[in-house]
């Protein structure tokens, strides 16, 4: 297998990748062909797959934006991928020249291919870090550089804890990163679910067995699972909702089926 000059000496090219996936979902370029063809997999159960990763990426989009209106120029992206194009930077800075964003992923190929664009980028960095250790990112000279924890910060929480099994505990994970941010602080969050997937769920359960299959289990929480998340922050209208009903800047009714499934949401502290 040729291996291109991005990819990283020390991966291993022969098993997919779940943000390589994610990048090939979204029409990017850094993906591998074991890449495509889990993603084809899924695809074979759930095609409308693309659909979702683009809801989502709309999603964030408009979250950032919703954020630097309410006076939040940092940023906190966990479970960052790879920085394809609208990602969390170009949204901010481009509503607000200041902003910081701190990406943070443990894919190797994530952390990497983010180094290469962000380069020449003062206002951004990117950590090698896992959610599941949150002092790890907390407590990083990188992050402390880029990002002023004692005033307000958004953190992005987008289409990653549905990689995080109960037994890890996400939601002391998620309860860790609230207590470190300062008032004001926001959580902006996506997360699959079988509800709202125009698909009978024992179709949709052969998508899931692909990411178990690649040994990244695909975790569908409850819509009451997902808002416990959110425990601490006070929800921003319209709540947890499907995520072409955040705030759209288009008509809902004009998504594809396939954009309402799972659910998204941005809570404030006090």
């Amino acid at each position: 297998m040729e291996r291109p000059a991005w990819a990283p000496r020390s991966i291993d090219i022969s098993v997919p990748s779940v943000s390589r996936m994610y990048d090939y979902y979204l029409g990017g370029s850094h993906n591998f062909e074991v890449d495509r063809q889990a993603a084809r997999r899924a695809m074979e159960f759930m095609p409308g797959l693309p659909k979702i990763m683009q809801a989502n990426r709309a999603f964030m989009r408009r979250a950032v934006r919703f954020a630097v209106a309410g006076g939040i120029t940092q940023f906190l992206d966990i479970g960052s991928g790879i920085p394809t194009f609208g990602n969390v930077h170009e949204a901010a800075q481009a509503a607000a020249p200041d902003a910081r964003v701190m990406y943070v992923d443990h894919d190797p190929v994530a952390v990497a291919h983010s180094q290469a664009v962000l380069e020449g980028n003062d206002g951004a960095g990117i950590l090698a870090a896992d959610l599941r250790k949150p002092r790890e990112i907390l407590d990083s000279p990188e992050l402390l550089r880029l990002i002023d924890l004692n005033r307000p910060v958004a953190l992005l929480l987008v289409a990653i804890l549905h990689f995080v099994e109960d037994a890890d505990d996400p939601y002391a994970a998620v309860a860790e990163l609230r207590e470190a941010l300062a008032p004001g602080s926001m959580l902006v969050l996506s997360h699959a679910s079988y509800d709202g997937i125009p698909l009978p769920p024992e179709r949709a359960e052969g998508a899931v067995d692909v990411y178990r299959n690649i040994r990244n289990p695909l975790i569908m929480r409850t819509r009451d699972e997902i808002a416990r998340f959110f425990e601490g922050y006070d929800m921003v209208e319209p709540g947890l909702v499907p995520m072409p009903q955040w705030r759209p800047d288009t008509a809902p009714e004009d998504e594809d089926p396939y954009a309402f499934s799972g659910f998204a949401g941005v809570g404030r502290t006090a």
